[in-house]
């Protein structure tokens, strides 16, 4: 049995990675204050970046909903693994060898994902390589046929199953995995006999993560005695999550991010059209309709800073594609974007495009888009006879909900006049029944219909009863609010101050009980033993207060120069003891005045030295 990967080794690995390049592969990252970087939350969904990574320290902590750790937990979270397989991850991508307790090497039970993406890797080299034989002349026709030449075949690492059942099979058990591995990574299916290849006889097309990584296949039939799927990908696995994917997300991510523009398109063929033709941005879902968690992953490529993003749909003309545009539409507001729809001329889709009208039109189809607004109520009032005055007002009505979907307060009353005048009525005439259409809607989220008709109170979650043990922090207590940037400093830069100072502060202590329990937590730090100063701080502070701790170690400080932070940690360190001394002065004159001088004279006399002394160091520290 493998053993557990060594400690020291794991702490290598963190020190060696570094944290914003691992995240930066998901999140945009920009600068904030002094070493911190932000961006979008890759947790939770908001509009202006509360998501804050501190690369000297190895951390990420969100503002907005609390999530917060190192290197190893981003990684465990983000790609749904276990720690041993983050750390095997993690340390593949330095090419650090990890070492096991007792001799072991990497754990196959936990580390299935690891063995699924070396299988997926030499799967792709095999398809690849089945592509340039007689066997792949089908496939090769195929591509060729719909304008993809050998250099673009070769870009998007195009290859080919054969027909025979066990063709994949045998080679990868040939190379060491078993067949419950292949099964688990989606290659394979069970049988009385060892097992058969899921993909035969098939366009193989690799899925990449952003990484690169490939994570699954998509396939195509071509031979007519095929009785599968047109289409079929690989299902679930441990690294693959179709909710999530989207098909050339490793070839888009950079320029996504840096032209602020997303095109989302329907097919593999598409998203080798468009990228052929320059519109590098492009990606497709792979077997499923675009949903929420894709548009979680693009957000947080495309950022909320700068001008608005463009996300850009491209539809086909039918049943289906109009009902995707209009489901796309009902998401609109979840995008940090403006979002469009591309139609081609004659309804062509980007592949058919680029093959029978070239590079260009593929382009002056992207740029030739629609609103999505526009698009969804053009969709509605389509619908409606608008020779009649009653087909024009049903129109209207029809069309009243997506106008008052509009968020944008100056948009909306730009899009009832659009609308008036499609549908031939006067624009104070529309614009009453968007405005009905409006507290229409507002009543509903006040107070939804059960089933029965009946009203029922607001469906928004309900918190749960909280774990805490801490009350919460009163924003507007001074008091707790700097004692929160004092322990700020503390913890976020442990050579503002010595033993001798923190030892001081944690005496007297600090008013709000939260806030106290990490003063107190950082005194016994100096005596843990993990590597960093937070990670010591980590071992013993509360578990209740883990993400207000890694709040306090992200928290921005007003310094915006790396040669003056530490002057600044230094006086808030001054300006904490002060306030210390001070305190401690108050309580001892406090006690003197308590003490019978006549009954007590020794112990008055020390309550006198002991306030001359705390004034003595009042003094120092301030200068006097």
């Amino acid at each position: 049995m493998a053993g557990k990967i060594k400690s020291s080794d794991i702490e290598e690995v963190k020190a060696r990675i570094n944290i914003a390049d691992v995240i930066g592969e998901y999140v945009v990252l920009k600068n904030a204050s002094v070493g911190s970087l932000k961006g979008l939350c890759p947790f939770h969904d908001e509009k202006s970046p509360s998501f804050n990574v501190r690369p000297s320290q190895g951390f990420y902590h969100c503002f907005g909903c609390g999530e917060g750790g190192d290197v190893f937990k981003f990684v465990q979270q983000l790609d749904s693994v276990s720690f041993t397989e983050a750390v095997e991850k993690l340390a593949g991508r330095i090419g650090y060898t990890l070492t096991y307790e007792a001799g072991g090497g990497p754990d196959t039970g936990s580390g299935l994902r690891g063995r699924i993406l070396d299988a997926n890797a030499q799967a792709a080299d095999f398809f690849v390589a089945q592509l340039a034989t007689d066997a792949g002349e089908p496939a090769r026709t195929f591509l060729t046929g719909r304008g993809f030449d050998a250099a673009a075949i070769a870009h998007f690492g195009i290859g080919f199953a054969p027909r025979g059942w066990d063709n994949l099979t045998g080679f990868l058990k040939g190379r060491g995995f078993t067949i419950d591995e292949l099964v688990a990574g989606g290659l394979a299916s069970q049988s009385d006999k060892g097992g058969y290849d899921k993909f035969r006889g098939r366009v193989i097309w690799p899925i990449r993560d952003q990484t690169g990584a490939v994570i699954g296949f998509g396939a195509r039939k071509l031979f007519d005695d095929d009785n599968g799927p047109k289409y079929l990908n690989t299902s679930d696995t441990p690294v693959y999550h179709k909710s999530q994917v989207l098909y050339g997300i490793d070839l888009a991510r950079k320029d996504i991010t840096k032209q602020r523009q997303v095109v989302v398109v329907e097919g593999y063929t598409d998203v080798m059209a468009c990228h052929l033709a320059g519109i590098t941005t492009a990606v497709a879902t792979c077997g499923t309709a675009f949903g929420e968690e894709h548009i979680r992953v693009l957000n947080r490529m495309l950022n909320s800073d700068g001008p608005p993003a463009e996300v850009i749909f491209t539809f086909d003309p039918d049943a289906a594609g109009q009902k995707a545009a209009l489901r796309a539409y009902e998401d609109s507001h979840k995008f940090q974007a403006h979002t469009f729809v591309a139609v081609g001329p004659d309804g062509l889709d980007p592949s058919d495009l680029r093959q029978q009208q070239g590079d260009e039109a593929v382009v002056q189809m992207i740029k030739s888009r629609r609103p999505l607004f526009e698009f969804a109520i053009r969709q509605k009032i389509g619908q409606f006879n608008l020779e009649s005055l009653e087909g024009r007002v049903s129109a209207a009505r029809a069309a009243a909900p997506v106008v008052a979907a509009i968020r944008d307060e100056a948009l909306r009353p730009a899009y009832t006049r659009e609308l008036a005048g499609w549908v031939s009525l006067p624009t104070e005439d529309v614009a009453r029944i968007v405005s009905e259409s409006v507290k229409g809607a507002k009543a509903a989220a006040v107070a939804p219909m059960r089933t029965d008709g009946t009203a029922q109170a607001s469906s928004e979650p309900q918190p749960a009863p909280s774990q805490q043990t801490y009350p919460p922090l009163n924003p507007r207590d001074p008091l707790a609010m700097v004692d929160s940037q004092t322990l700020q400093v503390l913890v976020q830069y442990p050579q503002s101050f010595n033993q001798g100072q923190l030892l001081r502060l944690a005496k007297v202590g600090m008013a709000h009980p939260a806030n106290n329990a990490i003063l107190q937590a950082l005194v016994q730090a100096l005596s843990a033993n993990a590597e960093t100063w937070l990670g010591r701080v980590q071992q013993v502070a509360p578990a209740e207060l883990q993400s207000m701790l890694l709040g306090l170690a992200a928290a921005e400080l007003p310094v915006k120069s790396e040669d003056k932070i530490l002057e600044y940690a230094q006086a808030v360190v001054s300006k904490a003891l002060e306030r210390a001394l001070v305190n401690e002065k108050n309580e001892a004159l406090a006690k003197l005045r308590r003490i019978d001088a006549a009954a007590n004279p020794s112990e008055y006399e020390a309550a006198q030295q002991l306030l001359v002394q705390l004034e003595r160091e009042r003094r120092a520290l301030m200068g006097e």
